[in-house]
């Protein structure tokens, strides 16, 4: 073959490839997230839409706690589209890595679908950089579903934009799933937060959200579940059907001894009627090898009932507990590094406080 006609040949396969580049990209209409509903989020009056304290508290509460309030975890954004594909776009703010929690969990997004009146998972956006776009589904029916798309847990957002078929319909959902009236309201350490989960509809209280088919607010932060005062005033504003305290792995026997009681009594006088479950610190797998840590976690767990039980007999007719014997299992395997939990811990801490809330806020 010529030269000349190779040259040709060439130049128009390039054309045709990069037409179809272009077609694909030209294919796409992105849309702000903020636009749509987002759930998970306890307060309105938030600096941004994807975070998790209201402004107020700027310079009320902690440093370390208002920055972790920045990360979005447990917040969801709920959409209903006909499109056959679902891109999105998306801008951290930290470009946070960890040596032993996946990308994903930390930054990536989560999707999810409504079938059946069940959440089924999609798939999930990679991050591969502080600014990615990511194709999370193609090749789908094109008929109208629900949508739930879980961001960062360990990360912000400085921008969120969700891609379809520039002639899709793309619109606020129909669906009340998961219900948002009387949420129920998680406090507690990175564990809550969602460390280290693969993904972010892996933590717990988004696990609990499906389930119960019910909006979980998630107020965990990392390392830094220490009973502060405002941030129980905070909570008492919320509606909530309940509320799930999970700090011990935070908080020293002092800390206990010192604010426990007055961080649930601040609760109860903002929401008289809603039920408290305590939780245990759960059994570090590591606590039957390392005695020390195995002394601190059984010492905190002692306090709480001793707590419970005071106020218990204080007439406390809204005070529940659940115990951390086989609350991630009990054959270790529900760990990353003996303390914050796979998956398999997350599903475990799930299943087994699942029947508890259901009741609580029946």
């Amino acid at each position: 073959m010529p030269k000349n006609t190779v040259k040709i040949v060439l130049i128009i396969c390039i054309s045709i490839f990069c037409a179809g580049i272009a077609a694909e990209a030209d294919s796409l209409k992105y849309y702000h997230a903020a636009e749509f509903q987002i759930i998970g989020r306890g307060f309105d009056d938030t600096q941004t839409p994807f975070e998790r304290l209201p402004a107020g508290l700027e310079g009320k509460t902690r440093t370390p706690v208002w920055d972790l309030s920045k990360n979005c975890a447990g917040l969801a954004v709920r959409f209903r589209t006909n499109s056959p594909v679902i891109a999105v776009k998306w801008e951290v703010t930290g470009d946070v890595t960890m040596n032993h929690f996946a990308p994903t969990g930390i930054k990536g997004l989560d999707l999810y679908g409504l079938q059946e009146g069940k959440w089924r998972f999609v798939n999930t956006a990679r991050p591969v950089k502080k600014v990615t776009s990511s194709v999370i589904i193609d090749n789908r029916l094109e008929e109208e579903s629900e949508f739930m798309l879980y961001l960062p847990l360990y990360d912000g957002l400085s921008s969120l934009e969700i891609g379809v078929k520039s002639t899709a319909l793309i619109s606020s959902p129909l669906a009340d799933s998961p219900h948002r009236n009387k949420p129920v309201v998680f406090y507690g350490t990175s564990i809550t937060q969602g460390g280290c989960a693969s993904r972010p509809g892996m933590a717990y209280p988004a696990q609990l959200s499906r389930m119960l088919d019910r909006q979980t607010i998630n107020l965990g932060f990392s390392g830094n579940g220490q009973l502060d005062y405002e941030i129980a005033e905070a909570m008492a504003g919320i509606d909530a059907s309940c509320f799930v305290i999970d700090c011990l792995p935070n908080v020293t026997v002092a800390q206990m001894n010192e604010k426990y009681i007055r961080f649930l009594e601040i609760l109860h006088a903002g929401r008289p009627d809603t039920p408290i479950l305590l939780v245990d610190n759960i059994l570090f797998p590591h606590i039957f090898f390392d005695l020390s840590v195995k002394k601190k976690v059984e010492e905190k767990n002692r306090l709480l009932q001793q707590i419970f039980k005071e106020m218990k007999k204080r007439g406390d007719r809204h005070l529940y507990y659940v115990e951390a014997d086989g609350l991630i299992g009990s054959d270790g395997e529900g760990t990353v590094d003996g303390v914050h939990l796979t998956d398999l811990g997350f599903q475990r801490i799930s299943e087994n406080l699942f029947p508890v809330i259901r009741k609580l806020i029946k």
